[in-house]
């Protein structure tokens, strides 16, 4: 071996023993006792692999929440792996691998991802992507990590003082920009909360056109981060926005619902029945105390280096919303993570033409059974 190759091989320990990532690392067992929880005796899969559907950050910080701090980064794919544990603390006997979604995988859907890759266990699938995707890549929410989506439409209120919500936008001339081929959209216009003629799907999740117009238009986003960020981040801007959540007018899908595809149900019952509760319990415990995960977060947004920024304010902000605005909460009961059956059949409603004018079909007569369940859920496990 050459000096340079020693010093190579050095260096690569180095920063595997520091979470820098190499695969030898990547692929040692799990470390520390099993505690109460033991998931590799429940039938889960040695590496329980999670496809999240954007890059990390504080909207999934629960599912942060349960990864050890034995973790490795790897950066070239993307992808975080370590020890997966209990609220105790302790290892559940099984790894967990966390998947950059987004960017890291050329913006394409997770269920798409999860039906070209069997090694994926879990994926964050909005239902409305359930419902559009049902006849060709069924999925089975078993979790909802978020009560409300954070979905939202923002506006200028020095330009619009008198606009309060969506609706009242559509009384307005505002152009509302949004992402092409988002559900939400088409509910929107097809109820007549906002006129066809003043929407604009050429948003690129930057602030440049609303800038640039000066507070004349109104733009989507997430209530757990661009208020902030418009706020204190955007030079051009410095200053507040006002917003109503999506979900507030009327189209309410649980978003990035933890999911397995649909054939995979039965064979992972025996996991799920152990895993979904100290998920549950994760989710809670992260909005309770975020400062170890937000840690994480930002490491792996810097590690990644995808383009996308992603600061301590906004992680700190993004907690404090989904408390505040109960993002992350319980139901009508005092459960968190459970499904409204009621609630889905009428996303599975107003979604149903949408898709079918698209050219994507739901599956024929399909039920809020076909898309998710409450048969792992804890009910005693809640929000306080």
């Amino acid at each position: 071996m050459t000096a340079g190759a020693a010093t190579a091989t050095l260096l690569a320990l180095t920063l595997a023993a520091c979470g820098g990532g190499d695969d030898d690392a990547a692929a040692a067992a799990p470390s520390g006792e099993v505690g109460s929880t033991d998931l590799a005796a429940a039938g889960c899969p040695d590496t329980v692999v999670v496809q999240t559907d954007w890059n990390p950050e504080s909207e999934h910080g629960g599912l942060y929440e349960s990864l050890g701090d034995d973790y490795v980064v790897d950066a070239g794919s993307k992808t975080v792996s370590g020890t997966l544990i209990d609220g105790e603390g302790d290892s559940t006997g099984v790894k967990l691998e966390i998947r950059a979604g987004g960017p890291a995988i050329g913006f394409q859907t997770v269920t798409a991802q999860m039906y070209s890759d069997d090694a994926i266990t879990l994926g964050y699938i909005a239902t409305d992507e359930a419902i559009q995707l049902s006849a060709t890549q069924p999925t089975t929410a078993v979790l909802a990590p978020l009560e409300i989506s954070p979905t939202m439409i923002m506006w200028d209120p020095e330009t619009y003082p008198d606009v309060t919500g969506i609706e009242d936008l559509g009384q307005t001339d505002a152009t509302v920009r949004y992402f092409e081929g988002s559900a939400y959209m088409a509910y929107l216009t097809g109820s007549g909360i906002l006129s066809p003629d003043q929407v604009d799907g050429s948003y690129d999740g930057t602030p440049a056109g609303f800038v640039a117009d000066a507070g004349k238009s109104a733009q989507q986003g997430f209530a757990s981060a661009e208020p902030y960020i418009y706020e204190n981040e955007v030079d051009a801007w410095g200053k507040g926005v006002e917003y109503e959540l999506v979900y507030d007018a009327g189209f309410q899908p649980y978003q990035s619902s933890i999911s397995v595809r649909s054939d995979e149900v039965e064979g992972l019952s025996g996991c799920l029945t152990e895993l979904v509760p100290l998920m549950q319990q994760a989710d809670v415990d992260y909005l309770e105390d975020p400062a170890r995960v937000n840690e994480i977060i930002l490491e792996l947004v810097e590690e990644y280096d995808t383009g996308w920024v992603y600061s301590q304010g906004v992680a700190d902000f993004s907690v404090q919303q989904q408390a505040e605005l109960g993002l992350v909460g319980n139901g009508s009961d005092d459960t968190h993570g459970n499904f409204d059956t009621a609630r889905v059949q009428t996303l599975i409603d107003q979604t149903t033409p949408i898709f079918t004018e698209q050219g994507t079909p739901p599956l024929e007569g399909i039920t809020p059974d076909d898309l998710v369940t409450n048969e792992y859920i804890d009910d005693a496990i809640g929000v306080q």
